[in-house]
């Protein structure tokens, strides 16, 4: 336990010190945010107040963006530097490293979705979550299928250089067609059909019934049985496409 604290200790200062990623991974979602939430906060999308909309997607967006994004992208510019294979020789077992990031990112998750639900109540009027421990523990499933995925995709990124435009390349056009954004009632057929079977489309969906419709987390079986889903198909990638070694080398 106490090689575990401090590791997820030096996660997340390694984390916090790194401007460039804390901007992207967390600061994005909350900034974009406040910026669509000023243009149509009060607008109603999909018979919800566009304020509230907002935050439950941007919480979608932070997932992506914190937990699948920004995971995978650190992983294989330390596995391409090396520093995986150096962690893999010292005696820290690998299992309590894995777990200390995985906590690392999941603890950055909360903040940013915290700072969401505060920034939406103070400056939108968005009312608070009315079943917490419902939301935490969407929020938990959350980033853990998340962070799974991210694992599992760095198996298929061979450099340092293209992680950043094989991730986003996949992060981004995912964010976009779920309705983070933008409700995907009017998006083309084409488009619906993907966004039906994409992870996050199923999040955002689970978040915003948790957030705004005021459901229980097990009364959205549906959405909860894909996100799972998608999860264990990002460990089953990451059992068998992670590894420590440079690829490139």
């Amino acid at each position: 336990m106490r090689l575990f604290l401090h590791e997820l200790r030096t996660e997340q200062l390694l984390f916090w010190r790194n401007r460039e990623a804390a901007f992207f991974t967390f600061f994005l979602p909350i900034i974009f945010f406040l910026v669509f939430g000023s243009i149509y906060g009060n607008d109603r999308i999909s018979g919800i107040r566009g304020a509230a909309y907002l935050e439950a997607g941007m919480i979608g967006y932070g997932v992506a963006s914190t937990a699948f994004a920004g995971l995978a992208i650190t992983m294989v510019i330390r596995r391409e530097s090396g520093v995986l294979k150096r962690i893999r020789a010292t005696p820290l077992p690998p299992a309590t490293y894995v777990v200390a990031v995985l906590a690392s990112t999941f603890v950055t998750f909360l903040i940013e979705a915290a700072l969401i639900i505060a920034l939406g109540r103070l400056l939108f009027s968005v009312g608070l979550p009315d079943r917490p421990f419902s939301l935490l523990v969407a929020l938990a499933i959350g980033a853990a299928a998340f962070a799974a995925l991210g694992l599992g995709l760095t198996g298929a990124v061979r450099s340092a250089e293209g992680s950043s435009a094989v991730v986003n390349f996949v992060y981004l056009p995912m964010a976009i067609i779920s309705g983070t954004f933008f409700s995907p009632a009017k998006y083309p057929g084409f488009l619906r059909a993907i966004a039906d079977v994409l992870p996050l489309t199923y999040f955002t969906k689970l978040t915003r019934d948790v957030m705004i419709r005021d459901h229980h987390i097990w009364s959205e079986a549906s959405s909860l049985g894909v996100v799972l889903l998608w999860g264990v198909i990002g460990a089953v990638a990451a059992i068998r496409g992670f590894r420590w070694q440079p690829r490139e080398r």
